[in-house]
């Protein structure tokens, strides 16, 4: 009858001296590295799909104005030449358009992401308690690093 509950991607821990108290006694987790690369991947991935949806639709108005024919060219009539020429301007501008757009997508939805996921606070236990871990991203982002902060 429902669909089965989606397992959370962070959970709660005991706050440390470094959170805002006014947040209570627990903040959310990510289980580990893997976890917080996973989550900003994801975020990252559909951010780049919703910007490149909605370039497709700027494109397209801006491929139909632009290949549109003149005004006047409507009073003596179209022949279908004209219309084809107008077809293939329309993908060309099209094409052009989306791939111009791809690059823009890719870094408006990092920089969107890095403020949403500036750190991870790993499930790491010692003595202490739970600890932060910041995390240093490589440039390629093939693998992320965290590393234990110096006592």
């Amino acid at each position: 009858m429902f669909d089965r509950p989606v397992p959370l991607l962070r959970g709660p821990i005991r706050a440390g001296p470094s959170d805002d108290p006014s947040m209570g006694p627990f903040v959310l987790a990510f289980r580990g590295p893997e976890s917080w690369r996973s989550a900003f991947l994801a975020t990252e991935s559909k951010i780049i799909e919703q910007c490149e949806a909605g370039a497709r639709m700027g494109c397209s108005i801006s491929a139909s104005k632009k290949c549109k024919p003149p005004w006047w060219k409507m009073l003596f009539g179209t022949n279908p030449g004209d219309i084809d020429e107008r077809k293939r301007c329309e993908e060309r501008e099209m094409s052009s358009c989306l791939e111009a757009s791809k690059e823009s997508c890719k870094k408006f939805a990092h920089e969107k992401c890095l403020p949403a996921f500036p750190r991870c606070k790993d499930r790491i236990h010692q003595a202490g308690g739970s600890f932060e871990i910041p995390i240093y991203q490589l440039p390629d982002r093939s693998k992320i690093i965290c590393r234990q902060p110096q006592a």
